[in-house]
């Protein structure tokens, strides 16, 4: 089983972290969602490494242990950092991107670029398709409201505790069966109360630029549309518009899973990485 690397890079004039296997096939790159790190994706980087598969996870622009975001519109940034991560797992194309929620956006809009030559995207219920819940909701969770609300400085560990309950409430299906380990890889960024402003502030940026963030019409690679069916914070109705523009494209539900699939069933979810170009080579 191949060790996984942890290390800092420079992508796009960012300088972020990344955790990375060696292996074998198309390189998998792994994008997170809004206010997580690379660390949502340890689970399936852990099953992956006993299938031998190359894979890399990245903290995107403004998340994890990356640089802040520069000012002005966000979702450029994020797709300008990914094209160059893209570039660098695979120079010569045919990588496949995976992302949950901002990164499965993220993993839509670069499967409109021709020019990277991606071998598929799996989208994890992308944020931008349909009129999504999630900042509603989680602006307005009472622990979140709470710890903003509290007139004395609070110590880290119980922002910690805090921040990791509330993710765990509303990200997943069956929050008491979640690993400790996965609130703890999520709130360990999220350390004080400024840094949780912070997330939400860029939340309310990206606000708008969800309303409209995809030119479907132009995506050739195959798409594999991830869901939970019982997914509290983006609607799987925003499929429907995919698999109506792009003719390569299919959804895979998992049953009793919330908005993070690839943490509740995580071997499921390796399983789809790694069939997945076996399914386009067969398909070609």
């Amino acid at each position: 089983m191949e060790p996984l690397l942890e290390y800092r890079l420079t992508l796009a004039g960012f300088e972020t972290r990344a955790l990375e296997l060696e292996g074998d096939g198309a390189p998998i790159v792994l994008l997170h969602g809004w206010s997580d790190s690379a660390d949502t994706w340890r689970f399936t980087l852990d099953r992956l490494a006993k299938l031998g598969r190359r894979a890399i996870a990245y903290d995107m622009p403004g998340f994890g242990e990356a640089d802040r975001l520069d000012p002005g519109p966000v979702l450029p940034q994020l797709d300008r950092f990914a094209r160059a991560a893209v570039r660098r797992a695979a120079p010569e194309g045919g990588a496949i991107v995976a992302g949950n929620s901002l990164g499965g956006c993220v993993a839509l809009r670069l499967a409109e670029r021709a020019d990277l030559e991606l071998g598929g995207i799996i989208p994890v219920a992308p944020a931008g398709l349909d009129m999504a819940r999630w900042f509603m909701l989680v602006e307005r969770d009472i622990l979140v409201r709470t710890l903003l609300a509290s007139p004395i400085p609070l110590p880290g560990i119980l922002v910690r505790t805090v921040v990791g309950e509330a993710y765990r409430r509303l990200a997943f299906a069956y929050p008491g069966r979640i690993d400790p380990k996965v609130t703890t890889n999520f709130s360990r960024h999220l350390s004080s109360r400024e840094s949780v402003s912070d997330k939400l502030a860029i939340g309310r940026r990206m606000l708008p630029e969800l309303r409209d963030p995809f030119r479907l019409g132009r995506i050739t690679c195959p798409v594999m549309l991830v869901w939970g069916s019982r997914d509290l914070l983006v609607f799987q109705t925003g499929a429907d518009r995919v698999l109506e523009a792009v003719e390569q494209s299919r959804l895979v539900t998992f049953d009793g899973c919330g908005h993070c699939p690839q943490i509740e069933d995580a071997d499921r979810f390796a399983d789809l990485l790694v069939e997945f170009p076996h399914e386009l080579a067969q398909a070609a």
